[in-house]
């Protein structure tokens, strides 16, 4: 499941949720449902929900709402669900350069799914997808059906 976070994207607009779908279906994976939601906390939680609840998701990408500013409340939505966080995934893509210093990218566990929260960027998310997400998604999901 792919969720974009933007008050001002549109389906035709959002670069970012597309990458994020065309890599995905390129390494055989299967999208199941894709969202574009306000930065609203109830809205981000809604469908992040609604992924739980179909056993065909077996892990949820979401992008936008990580940085500072005033509206950004993605991390605050995504950390408040999290059973186990996979604090790597923000450490590592801090690695990437001093722009991530803004950036509250998070990963984790959530009822038997893999979750991972980017930054909106199109280039945060082909850095993101390429080098972390992609090359561990299978293995993750496969721990979390063990």
């Amino acid at each position: 499941m792919v969720i974009t976070c933007s008050d001002t994207r549109t389906p035709d607009t959002d670069t970012s949720g597309q990458l994020i779908q065309k890599l995905l279906k390129e390494k055989g994976h299967t999208v199941t449902a894709y969202h574009l939601v306000k930065d609203e906390p109830a809205q981000i939680k809604g469908r992040i929900a609604e992924g739980l609840a179909n056993d065909a998701v077996q892990a949820i990408i979401i992008n936008g709402g990580t940085g500072i500013s005033r509206r950004d409340s993605t991390f605050e939505a995504v950390d408040a669900m999290l059973e186990k966080r996979l604090d790597g995934f923000g450490e590592v893509f801090h690695e990437f350069g001093s722009p991530a210093i803004m950036s509250r990218a998070s990963a984790g566990i959530i009822k038997g799914r893999v979750l991972f929260s980017t930054p909106g960027s199109e280039i945060a998310v082909r850095l993101a997808m390429e080098k972390l997400i992609l090359p561990e998604l299978g293995h993750l999901v496969k721990e979390l059906t063990k």
